[in-house]
This record gives C-alpha cells, structure tokens and sequence, in this order.
C-alpha cells in the first residue's frame, strides 16, 4: 500500500471514529459546573408574591421503607441548589439509567416537554401530560391530581414511579448515587457531610426546582410603567382576564397567576375552593367531560395550573388534548360541557352551563396578553441548563 492509500485510508477511519462518537456522547458521562456556584438562594419572585411554607421531609425507617417523620421548613443553597441540577437531569436516577427528570422538562419549554404525554423509562407512556415549572415555590398543590403539598413531597415520587423512572427502592438509588464518583463530594458541599440519604436527595432536588423562578416577563416590565409597553391587543386581553365576565383572575390570580397565590381563604366564594375548604387545594372541574376516565383529584376536579411562561408549556390540560392557547379559549367561551360538579362559575346558577362566548377580537386579546407572561430568561439561563450537555 502506497503513502497516499494509507492516508486517505487514515482519513476515513477518523472520520467514521469521530462520527461514532458524536453520537455516543451526545451527553457528557460528567456533569460540567461552574467554580463557584450560581447564587440559587437570590429567589426572584413576583411583585406581591412571598415564599409558601415549603418544607422537606425527615425519613424514618419503617419495614423496608422509607416514611415521613417530620418536615422541616425547606432552605435554598448554592451547592444544595447545584447538587438538584445534577441529579435532576442524571439518567442515573431511573432504573435503567435512559431517563431523568428533565427527560420530561426542558427549560426551553418552561420545564413542560411539548407532548401530549410523556415516555417513561421503559418505554412505557404516561397517564398525564409534563406540567411546565415555573415559581413553584408559591404554590401548595402540585401534580396535575394537587396530591402533593410541597416540593420535597412531590420530589421523590416520579423517581420511584413505576413508568416514570421506575426506581422504587430507595435503597437501590442511594447505592447507585453512592457508587458514582461525582455525588459524594457534591454532597460534601451541599450538606456537609459525603453520605448519600433519601431526604438529602430529596432536599437538594426540592432546593434546585424551588430555584426555577421567573418574574422579568413584559407583564413583570409593564407593571412600573401602567403597562405603557403593550400593545392595544395586549391591554384589551388584559382587562379580559380580568374582567366579571370571563373571572379567568378568580381561578389564576395574583401576578403569579395561580391558584394559590395566598392562603386558602383568600380564595373563598366562586365555588373553586370555599373558604378554608383545604382538601381541594387548587382543583376544580372546568367541563372537559360528561363521564371523565381520569377523576384527577375526584369528581373530574384537576389542578389549576400557573400561567406564567403558558405560550411555552402546551399542549395543555391534564390530558394534553388542546394543542393551542386559541383550543383553550374555545373550551372556555363555549366548549364547557354539563357535569354536576362543575365549577359554579361556569353556570349561570341554576345548574346550567354559561357560555361566555368569546368574540375572535377578544380571543385574540386573551392570547395576546397571556404572550405577556413568556420569561425568554428564565428558558436560557445556564444555570437551570442540563450540566451534562457538552
């Protein structure tokens, strides 16, 4: 063989080898992460908004598994935030290492995936759609049924769920974290201590996911300003929003524009919660079905979504079925059907449905305000980004 054969023949080797390994480590095996941590305890929250009692479980041993002993009010570090970014998006933390939590949210989506459903880790679909995460610190329901009542609840039960990630021994994770290089000098820095535990996993995720907050939409900017930065479209849909009429503030209210933007009893009246009813906490039947084969929370009540960063997170609705904002706001205008637990605000208060119908000028206000609410920081800052992405 001639210098020239062996050359080219040199040549297309690398090539074939620098192809194969592009594509084998389309994520790094390491996470890549800043000297000095990224200030995840500065929470930047919504004018008027104050953090919920958050708070994250004391675990006990109780025959082979792991129960909540006590819950202790929820704190925000650096490292502690850090080590939640790492483990949120490690495929480590799924049974058979092909899926993470941000397998399902994507930052550029506001934390939703984009799908009607979601793909667990073997394949296997899920029941209900990803929900977007922003400032779910505020909130005391979470999942699209409000089972959960804090972020350290809620943490851990996607992990251990069956289709999700599938590693419902928390003893196996604990093994697999501790056995991974990476974790135990994290730990180290996040909690003093290189031990890897279930409530410390907990913690440092609950402590990342706490840390996704977003108050610099146009919404947030126009405030200061009796929002001179909208257009005539956006103010209109504004006023809507907030109108008798459409009551969409009752259910998403305050500037967070969720359901529970303050105590329970603030949200008495409407027929959404009644005052100190705690066991709704934030769902309510909206008229999606006559019969629903999913009851969410019972009785066809789901939980009341946030609205910040919604032009991201669709499709929407627990089950993905309205692909647009403009889908949604048909359902509302006069796509409620009859059911007897329906939201009294849908009826004119004899058990019939109201029809607001919307006329298209004001659709197309509504969605234009709630463009308003879309944080483009929030979806590109590095330091809610997957660390293991070269």
């Amino acid at each position: 063989m001639n210098k020239l054969s062996v050359v080219l023949l040199s040549i297309i080797m690398a090539t074939f080898s620098c192809s194969d390994t592009k594509v084998i480590t389309e994520d790094s095996l390491f996470p890549v992460l800043p000297e000095t941590p990224y200030a995840y305890n500065s929470l930047n929250l919504p004018v008027g908004t104050s953090i919920n009692n958050n708070s994250f479980p004391e675990f006990e041993m109780i025959n082979g598994e792991f129960v909540i002993k006590e819950n202790i009010k929820m704190e925000v570090t650096p490292w502690g935030a850090t080590l939640g970014r790492v483990l949120f998006y490690d495929k480590k933390l799924s049974l058979n290492s092909t899926v993470a939590c941000g397998s399902c949210h994507h930052q550029e989506k506001a934390f939703a995936d984009g799908l009607k459903v979601s793909t667990g880790f073997e394949g296997r679909v899920t029941e209900r759609n990803s929900m977007g995460i922003t400032n779910p610190i505020l909130q005391n329901n979470l999942f699209w049924d409000s089972r959960s009542k804090t972020l350290h609840d809620l943490s851990l039960q996607p992990v251990q769920n069956h289709i999700e990630m599938g590693m419902e021994n928390l003893d196996r994770l604990v093994e697999k974290l501790d056995n991974t290089d990476y974790y135990r000098p994290l730990f180290k820095k996040a909690f003093g201590s290189e031990e890897i535990t279930p409530k410390n996993i907990s913690s440092a995720m609950s402590q990342f996911v706490a840390s996704i907050t977003s108050n610099r939409a146009k919404f947030d900017q126009g405030q200061s300003k009796n929002f001179s930065n909208f257009t005539d479209l956006e103010k209109l849909g504004k006023d809507i929003f907030h109108s008798d009429r459409a009551q969409c503030s009752s259910c998403h209210g305050g500037n967070n524009f969720s359901a529970l933007d303050g105590p329970f009893d603030a949200y008495g009246g409407g027929g959404t919660f009644g005052t100190n009813n705690n066991d709704l906490r934030g769902a309510t039947n909206i008229g999606l079905d006559l019969v629903y084969k999913d009851n969410g929370l019972g009785n066809g009540k789901f939980k009341i979504p946030g609205l910040r960063n919604v032009a991201l997170t669709g499709p929407y609705m627990h089950d993905g079925r309205f692909n647009t904002l403009e889908e949604v706001i048909n359902h509302y205008s006069n796509g409620v059907k009859p059911h007897k637990h329906l939201d009294v605000k849908f009826t004119d208060g004899k058990g019939n449905v109201k029809h607001i119908n919307f006329t298209t000028i004001e659709k197309k206000a509504l969605i234009a305000f709630l463009n308003t609410l879309t944080d483009t920081e929030m979806t590109t800052n590095p330091k809610w980004s997957n660390p293991f992405k070269k």
